[in-house]
C-alpha cells in the first residue's frame, strides 16, 4: 500500500506539473518562470526547485508526462485494431489528432512563444521516441509473431519517426498521413514476416 507521504509527493508533482503545462504554451521554456509555477500550484519557489531541481528537468518532465497520455492513447487503439496495419493505421491518426488539439504541442508546432519547445519532439526527442518505439514494437509482435525483435523496433522506429515528421511538417490531414505511413510500411512487414528476415 502506498504511504500517506508517498501520495502527497506524488500529488505535489502532479499539481506542479499541472501548473507548469498550463503555462508553458503561452511562454515557452524560455519565458517560464518556476516562481509563477510555485505561485499557481500554491507553494513555495524553493519547493519546484527541491521537486525537479530546475527548469529544464521540469519542461522534461512535462513532455514525458504528455508523451505518456499519447502512449495511452496509441495503446488503447492496438488493444480493439483487428490487425497490424489497422493498429498502425489507427495509433498514427491519433497521434496527429490529439497533437493537433494538445495545448502544448500545439504551441511547440505553430507558436512563437512555444519555439524553443520543439527540440522535445525533435533533436532532443529520444525519451520520447525510444517509448513510443519500445510500445509499438511490442504490439507489432502481438499481431504478427512471425516478426522478430530486430524486425518490429525497426518498423516501430519508423513508424514513430515518420509520425513525427508528418507533426511537425503539416501537409496533409491525420487520415491521409496515416494512409502513407501504413503504405510504406505495408510491404516491410510482408518482408520481414515472410522471410523472417533479422536485422
Amino acid at each position: 500500500m502506498t504511504s500517506f507521504t508517498d501520495r502527497t509527493k506524488a500529488s505535489l508533482r502532479e499539481a506542479l506539473l499541472d501548473a507548469a503545462a498550463e503555462l508553458l504554451p503561452d511562454r515557452g521554456h524560455a519565458g517560464l518562470r518556476m516562481a509563477d509555477v510555485a505561485a499557481r500550484a500554491g507553494v513555495s519557489r524553493q519547493t519546484v526547485y527541491n521537486e525537479f531541481g530546475g527548469k529544464a528537468a521540469l519542461t522534461q518532465a512535462v513532455a514525458l508526462r504528455t508523451a505518456a497520455e499519447f502512449l495511452d492513447g496509441i495503446r488503447q487503439r492496438f488493444e480493439t485494431a483487428d490487425g497490424l496495419l489497422g493498429g498502425i493505421h489507427d495509433a498514427v491518426v491519433y497521434t496527429i489528432e490529439h497533437a493537433r488539439e494538445n495545448r502544448l504541442v500545439a504551441a511547440a508546432l505553430g507558436t512563437e512563444a512555444g519555439e524553443d519547445l520543439l527540440p522535445l519532439l525533435t533533436t532532443r526527442g529520444e525519451p520520447i521516441l525510444t517509448a513510443a518505439a519500445e510500445l509499438a514494437a511490442g504490439h507489432y509482435r502481438e499481431f504478427e509473431p512471425g516478426l522478430s525483435t530486430e524486425s518490429a523496433a525497426l518498423l516501430a522506429e519508423t513508424v514513430v519517426r515518420l509520425s513525427l515528421s508528418h507533426l511537425v511538417l503539416p501537409t496533409h490531414s491525420a487520415a491521409e498521413a496515416a494512409d502513407a505511413v501504413t503504405a510504406v510500411v505495408a510491404p516491410a512487414i510482408r518482408q520481414f514476416v515472410h522471410n523472417g528476415v533479422k536485422r
